[in-house]
């Protein structure tokens, strides 16, 4: 494979790709009753929570558009639009630091194209953020939010996806060196949780915080779900393209980054 050629590494290892997919995402249920069933039960079992939570014990705040609303519904869909950007980010950022550690043997033993593992981890991280989206997608619908613009999704979502593969290239070549980045990651995507406006409307953050999630390519993707499917609007398509092409430009740094690095891990696992 020539170095630093993503797309010729996507189309030869695609086989591959595939079935580690499948295999990470049968690992993950293993032993469980229901299996996969879960990807599905889970954020149904969520949506129900926050249902009930916000809506029969504090009461609604925010519903479409992040006006104010009363509905235990509206204000979980609201919020659930948020959780199901942000959840495939997570699993993503607290995954990839130890991809390499959790694989060394195919490392070092085997000539085995390690570029590959962070596409592993975005693409099932993806078929778990799908479980979200269409539960968000059937849920908006029996709240009455019936909405063309909810088509759009995919495309929607797609800047944000490059710079989750982008995000997995650098965190994985760096936990490789960085052991303390694995261990660190969760504390920091729960403080990532709250700054992201997950719980809340982007323009409701302090001035600060929304300065810095207006150029936050996951909390623009979070508030064009919500804009799709909660209320019918198409996002700011001139913002989508500068977030599309910013996106595909750090996962290509990302990746020649991974790469760069990539003859030094057999030494430092």
């Amino acid at each position: 494979m020539t170095k630093h050629n993503l797309l010729s590494s996507l189309v030869t290892y695609r086989y591959l790709i595939g079935q580690l997919v499948r295999r990470e995402v049968i690992l993950k249920y293993r032993g469980a009753v229901l299996g996969i069933g879960w990807s599905f039960l889970y954020p149904l079992l969520l949506l129900g929570v926050f249902t009930l939570v916000f809506g029969g014990v504090f009461g609604g705040r925010w519903g479409a558009g992040g006006k104010p609303t009363t509905g235990g519904l509206e204000m979980a869909l609201f919020i659930y639009c948020g959780l199901t950007i942000f959840s495939p980010l997570s699993e993503v950022a607290i995954a990839t630091p130890k991809l390499l550690l959790a694989n060394q043997n195919f490392i070092k033993k085997i000539i085995f194209p390690t570029e590959v593992l962070p596409i592993v981890a975005v693409l099932a991280a993806a078929i778990h953020g799908a479980a979200n989206l269409l539960l968000l997608q059937l849920a908006a619908l029996a709240a009455g939010h019936a909405h063309l613009s909810a088509l759009l999704t995919p495309i929607l979502l797609l800047p944000a996806g490059l710079f989750m593969l982008g995000i997995g290239w650098f965190l994985t070549a760096t936990g490789a060196y960085v052991r303390d980045l694995a261990h660190g990651m969760p504390i920091l995507m729960q403080m990532l949780m709250f700054a992201l406006p997950v719980f809340y409307p982007a323009n409701s953050a302090p001035q600060l915080l929304h300065a810095l999630n207006q150029v936050n390519p996951f909390a623009i993707a979070i508030e064009d779900l919500r804009r799709a499917v909660l209320y019918g609007l198409a996002p700011a398509w001139s913002t989508w393209w500068v977030t599309l092409a910013l996106g595909g430009l750090f996962c290509v740094l990302g990746y020649r980054f991974f790469m760069y690095c990539q003859e030094e891990f057999a030494d430092v696992l």
